[in-house]
Order: C-alpha cells, then structure tokens, then sequence
C-alpha cells in the first residue's frame, strides 16, 4: 500500500510539472511558431512577416461584412510600406458564410474587391478543429465571434489586440493600434 502511494504521488509530482511546463509553453509560443496554407495551397510560415505589423482577419465572401474587403486592400495598399501586411483567412465556421473552393474564394475576392494581400486557405477558427493559430489568439483574446473579426501581430509576433467584426479596418482604433504596434518595432 505504501509503495502504491509513494508510485501515485510521483506520478502526480511527474504531471503536474509536465502540465506547468505545457502551460508556460504555450505562454511563450508567438505568431511565428505556426504555418499556415496560401490560398493557392502551399506553406505560409507566419515567421516569414517577423518584424512586420500583421492584421490577421477570419473573412468570408457571403456575410454583410464582406465589404470589408475594401477597407482591408486599402489598409494594404496605404501601410504596406510601413511594414503592415493583411492577412486574410476564409473561414467557413460563422453562417457557411464562405463555401467556396479556394479557386472561387480567390477569383471572388480578386474579381469583386480587387484584393492582392496575401490570403490564406479556408480553415477552421473555432473550436476543437480550430487551426493552431486561432487556437493561440483565442486563448489570449478570444474567439472570434463572427466574420471578420480582427488579430493585430507586432513586428515580434506577440498578439496585441482584437477587434470585433463591427469595427472597419479603417477605424480610428484599429489604426491607433496599427501606428502603436509599428512603434513597437
């Protein structure tokens, strides 16, 4: 019975120390630790925008705020030298708001709103199935809650806000956080 015990308390001991050290792992994991996949299906390293302000946004091509892609390619097209990059990441999860291929989802999005920053392959944000990524910001910030919804990076990869789907791109808030994130730098 004792040697029972003192066996359950190093596993306990053994756990314990394993699922601190899980926890502060993660603590420590920034954008630049995941993948995910362009549109056009090949490897986008997060890492590849270090140093660069990222404004990750969950879109869809079927939602009320899909005229948001406007203000995203303006964003895009008046920060890009500054070192900002719009990253879009379809995502199916709110509505089946976005049931396309990543063909239809690309010839959308380049067709009807003219987009040229970089987008990513439809994934899902929410839940069990979540990618990784959406799994590391909603750990910190939340889940997104809809469509469109909004993840500043810092030039070093840390998440620095979140914005709900109602707030434009080109809110006085998002772009408060884009200019302090860029000062970061």
């Amino acid at each position: 019975m004792n040697r029972r015990r003192i066996i359950l308390a190093g596993c306990y001991a053994f756990l314990s120390v394993a699922l601190c050290w899980g926890a502060t792992h993660a603590q420590a994991m920034n954008a630049y630790d995941f993948t995910i996949e362009t549109i056009d299906g090949k490897p986008l390293p997060l890492s590849q925008f270090k140093g660069k302000t990222v404004l990750v946004v969950n879109t869809a091509s079927f939602c009320a705020y899909t005229p948001q892609y406007e203000q995203l390619e303006a964003v895009w097209k008046q920060r890009q030298a500054q070192g900002v990059v719009v990253l879009g990441v379809p995502s199916n999860d709110f509505g089946a708001q976005e049931p396309g291929t990543a063909t239809e989802i690309k010839e959308f999005c380049e067709g009807k709103y003219d987009v040229d920053f970089p987008l990513a392959g439809k994934v899902k944000v929410t839940g069990a199935d979540a990618h990784p990524f959406y799994k590391w910001v909603t750990a910190s910030k939340g889940a997104p809650k809809w469509n469109f919804h909004k993840y500043l990076i810092n030039g070093q990869g840390e998440l620095v806000a979140a914005f709900p789907s109602a707030t434009s791109p080109d809110a006085p808030a998002v772009q408060k956080a884009i200019d302090a994130a860029l000062a970061s730098h």
